[in-house]
């Protein structure tokens, strides 16, 4: 039968014997290429990685050369040029610019009830009397 079985499917017999529940043939050298697979593909990822940082220098070293020749300066130096500006100018200072009050922290609460007190003002006594009772 497995004659027949092998003819039919011109010679695909390692396959069908998995596929008809037959046993695994084993591999002594698996655990070995399977190692060495992962160091292939260990030391591709290194290679592409050192090429794309190298094409990475490449290109920064261009872009320098541009911003030098225009007198462009990069964001990072921007940035970190204007504040060091605004502290040094608002060290000593009496108008340096006043820190945001984060959310949740102001007198919110004070406010509105100033607005309802400002109100309750102007209603006539007896108003003030039905909305005091509650």
């Amino acid at each position: 039968m497995n004659f027949v079985m092998k003819q039919a499917l011109g010679g695909a017999t390692k396959d069908m014997g998995k596929m008809l529940g037959g046993e695994e043939e084993k591999d002594p050298d698996a655990e070995r290429k399977e190692e060495e697979r992962q160091e292939a593909l260990r030391q591709q990822e290194e290679e592409r990685k050192a090429k794309y940082a190298k094409m990475e220098a490449e290109r920064e070293s261009i872009r320098q050369g541009i911003r030098d020749k225009y007198g462009i300066k990069k964001k990072e130096e921007k940035e970190a040029e204007a504040q060091a500006a605004m502290e040094q100018a608002s060290e000593g200072s009496l108008t340096r610019p006043k820190k945001a009050i984060p959310a949740g922290c102001g007198n919110e609460e004070e406010e509105e009830e100033s607005i309802v007190d400002t109100v309750m003002k102007f209603l006539p006594g007896p108003l003030q009397d039905m909305f005091n009772k509650k």
